[in-house]
């Protein structure tokens, strides 16, 4: 255990999250989405739901808001307009950080597209419809310097 961490990052997880550059994508994923399949890197949070998992990887990975849709979440099937209570649970977990920020929501097809080139999946063991979103990091201004 680790002071001030969540301690569902795992040891995997936190060393993923560091390793990422500038403009790479982090997927987290519900319980359904094909994670195995699709995944370069593959991390597993079996058990837990994605406002939790989101909320932890929130406060480590600075968003990348230099450019448009940060945060991408996936279409519903048939009503591209519609938002899903689990639409609603991203968007509130990105409020957190990054105030006035929305989802971008694309086509189902294009988020697995998408997700291949991700950097990691993060599987989770949401049970919403929806729970999936893809997260670009960004940089980090002046980052504290231990003296």
């Amino acid at each position: 255990m680790l002071i001030g961490l969540d301690p569902i990052l795992s040891p995997d997880l936190l060393s993923h999250l560091r390793a990422m550059g500038h403009g790479d994508e982090i997927v987290i994923a519900d319980g359904s989405f094909p994670a195995a399949t699709v995944a370069r890197r593959l991390v597993r949070v079996d058990g837990v739901g994605l406002r939790r998992v989101l909320r932890a990887v929130l406060a480590l990975l600075p968003l990348d808001e230099s450019e448009p849709d940060p945060v991408i979440g996936m279409q519903v099937i048939g009503d591209p307009g519609k938002w899903m209570p689990m639409h609603e649970e991203i968007a509130e977990g990105v409020a957190r950080v990054a105030a006035g920020l929305k989802p971008l929501l694309i086509d189902r097809h294009d988020f697995y597209r998408r997700s291949t080139q991700a950097f990691a999946v993060v599987a989770t063991g949401e049970t919403g419809f929806y729970g999936n979103v893809i997260l670009r990091k960004g940089t980090i201004e002046n980052p504290p310097v231990a003296d």
